[in-house]
């Protein structure tokens, strides 16, 4: 007679199979059931998020700082760049920048300064009907609050297609304002314009004339006990007997009313950033509303001032931003030397003194002039170290702006592989991306 353990052997693989069996058959009908849209939308950032609140509990992002190297090499750097474009040799001699350590704001004017237009009056309270409130989807609000701004103007899409022109990749962390104003003039027949250095005054012009306005800030509003994040919003109306705008806001809530006080503190983080979007035959209204601002270099000029006066009065965290706009608005004007050297300034003596909680150490997710000063001023491993630093702080890959940043870094350091790789990582990040095809092209590839 056989043993019944060896009676039961054949029994007990056959039950080991059909376990197996139902584990891969479960396994795979999660997979299925987690990329349907309405289930993938409601967990893939629930997942996200732990992931990242795991990470961040290892390795805490906000203890990283950042401090840049080069400083020390920056009139050598200016000096070899000046010599490499010198003129022929009987063109006088051009003199390189001076660059001192206890460097204070002082900016050269490009342009000379005009009178400020007294604004229109404009009645004390207006609210703009029109706008098609959406809740946003998981890192959706850029292509949320273009929705709802354009539909005021009766376009009829939502979110999902202007995620579709604005981020392609689903998990790509952010949306640059020039993103959005090129989307309106490839994909609308609307027009757009973003302006920085924006106050009180002209959002209400532009909303007492008709036109809802859109602003970047941070969420300390809604969310001030979390780690520092930015978000879009579009401001539809304002009433100064209760001294409050009001945002049509996808994550909060139609109808958000934001005190004047609180929107200028938060929207300082963002360099008081607005973009108007209206039909081209309104163009003519829209530029009288900006009156001088119109002109771009005059705009930066103005917010290089703005950044001036704020340094001069704030402190902590509010000063940091400060020297990141003065910095931010130097680099729209060209001036990568002193944007440096403020970036410099904002790093290395104001960002350790902010407390640990506070300190905004996503800020290169959402503004990246100090890769464009590091850069254009030959410091392109301190480009690298800000890089490497802000995918590991943030604990995302996602940011299409870093990899290529790093990518030019290591191409002017002789590193062709390196850049290759990077720009091929920020193409995967954001398909299509004609900046990162471009990178590729230049060097002989066809992405």
């Amino acid at each position: 007679m056989m043993p019944n353990n060896q009676m039961n052997h054949p029994n007990k693989q056959k039950t080991w199979l059909k376990v197996v069996l139902i584990l891969i058959i479960l396994v795979a009908l999660s997979v299925v059931v987690y990329f349907l849209p309405p289930v993938h939308d409601w967990l893939s950032w629930r997942l996200a998020n732990l992931r990242a609140q795991i990470g961040y509990f290892f390795n805490p992002p906000e203890e990283l700082i950042f401090s840049p190297e080069q400083q020390a090499e920056m009139e050598a750097i200016v000096n070899r760049t000046l010599t490499a474009i010198a003129p022929p040799t009987e063109m006088p001699p051009q003199v390189a920048p001076t660059v001192t350590d206890d460097f204070q704001p002082s900016p050269t004017a490009t342009l000379t300064l005009t009178p400020t237009i007294t604004p229109t009056p404009i009645p004390g309270s207006v609210i703009l009907s029109g706008v098609r409130h959406e809740y946003q989807k998981m890192n959706n609000c850029g292509p949320a609050t273009l929705a709802m701004a354009l539909s005021y103007w009766d376009w009829g899409g939502d979110q999902q297609d202007t995620r579709l022109w604005l981020r392609p990749h689903p998990e790509d962390r952010n949306v640059m304002p020039y993103e959005m104003v090129n989307a309106v003039f490839n994909h609308t027949d609307l027009a757009a314009l973003v302006r920085w250095g924006g106050d009180e005054e002209i959002l209400k012009q532009f909303i007492a004339a008709g036109f809802p306005v859109i602003i970047e800030r941070d969420m300390g509003d809604v969310r001030p006990n979390e780690d520092w994040t930015g978000h879009f919003g579009v401001i539809t109306g304002y009433d100064d007997s209760r001294g409050r705008f009001i945002l049509q806001d996808s994550y909060v809530m139609a109808n958000y009313p934001l005190a004047y006080e609180d929107l200028n503190r938060y929207w300082r983080a963002f360099n008081y950033v607005y973009l108007v979007i209206y039909p081209p035959e309104r163009e003519t209204e829209v530029r009288t509303i900006l009156g001088p601002q119109s002109d771009e270099v005059y705009n930066h000029q103005q917010a290089v001032e703005k950044a001036e006066d704020e340094i001069s009065m704030l402190e902590g965290r509010d000063l940091f931003f400060a020297w990141f706009n003065y910095g931010t608005s130097l680099v729209n004007l060209g001036d990568y030397v002193a944007a440096a050297q403020a970036y410099d300034f904002a790093y290395n003596e104001i960002y350790p003194t902010i407390p640990s909680e506070a300190r905004p150490w996503r800020m290169i997710w959402y503004q990246t002039g100090p890769y464009f000063a590091y850069y254009h001023t030959g410091r392109y491993q301190d480009v690298i170290n800000l890089a490497d630093l802000t995918l590991s702080v943030t604990g995302v890959r996602e940011i299409e702006e870093t990899w290529v940043w790093r990518g030019r870094a290591k191409l002017a350091l002789g590193d062709q592989a390196g850049a290759i790789e990077d720009f091929y990582t920020a193409l995967n990040y954001h398909p299509g991306w004609d900046v990162a095809i471009i990178e590729l092209q230049n060097l002989g590839i066809t992405p």
